[in-house]
């Protein structure tokens, strides 16, 4: 079973409601449960990572006009170009960021750490060679944003954790720059956000990441494997 679904989704189950935003995953069926977000700024609608799916430009409308559509991974230009088109807005880079803009047409807008009025400031960070995302906070209502080496898809989680972390970077201590990091929300790339108890969810996974790995092997490794080589060749 192939863990992404490439075709244009009929359906779409929409998750993470608050009033600044909320989340779509466009394939509920998916394994990888690559999930999107409409996140209101200051000046607009903002579109993290987002999928394609009939019907979810009515949902985002709802939230207001949108402003710009945000790649935080450099895996995950997904459908950033077909929505940039859409509105009429730019994509919006990190400046290290380079595997994305090839596969962008519409115009593109690169940035250091603040992503325009979002209010959000994003840092890089490089889990592996070859792997770049930018994890995105934002104070006024304490939303933590990660693309993909924190997720709640079921091939991410193992024993008690409510979020997970990606195999590959266990056994690293990449969490530690989150440790002074106290989110009332933490959305994902990848499943549904965590809303309660946010904060301690991401202290237990920091306490408990490496001791899980044996377990997130057995369990999803091989799911991660493919996954992960489903991103990098696509």
């Amino acid at each position: 079973m192939d863990p992404y679904v490439r075709n244009r989704s009929d359906r779409y189950q929409v998750i993470d409601q608050w009033p600044e935003g909320f989340g779509w995953i466009a394939h509920p069926e998916e394994l990888t449960q690559r999930a999107s977000h409409a996140l209101l700024g200051d000046d607009g609608v903002w579109l993290f990572d987002p999928i394609d799916a009939s019907g979810i430009d009515e949902e985002i409308d709802e939230l207001g006009d949108v402003v710009g559509v945000a790649v935080l991974s450099n895996y995950h230009s997904r459908d950033a170009d077909i929505f940039a088109h859409r509105y009429d807005v730019p994509v919006y880079l990190p400046t290290w960021m380079s595997r994305v803009e090839p596969r962008i047409s519409h115009s593109i807008e690169r940035y250091d750490a603040r992503l325009g009025n979002s209010g959000f400031i994003v840092d890089g960070c490089q889990p592996l060679p070859g792997w770049r995302e930018g994890i995105a906070f934002r104070k006024s209502d304490r939303t933590l944003y990660v693309p993909d080496v924190l997720g709640t898809a079921t091939l991410y989680t193992v024993a008690k954790e409510r979020i997970g972390m990606h195999l590959l970077v266990r056994l690293r201590k990449w969490l530690e720059p989150l440790a002074d990091v106290e989110p009332a929300r933490i959305i994902v790339g990848h499943g549904r956000g965590i809303d309660s108890r946010a904060s301690a969810e991401l202290y237990h996974l920091r306490a408990n990441a490496r001791r899980n790995f044996t377990q997130a092997l057995r369990t999803n490794g091989w799911a991660q494997l493919r996954s992960f080589l489903g991103a990098v060749l696509y």
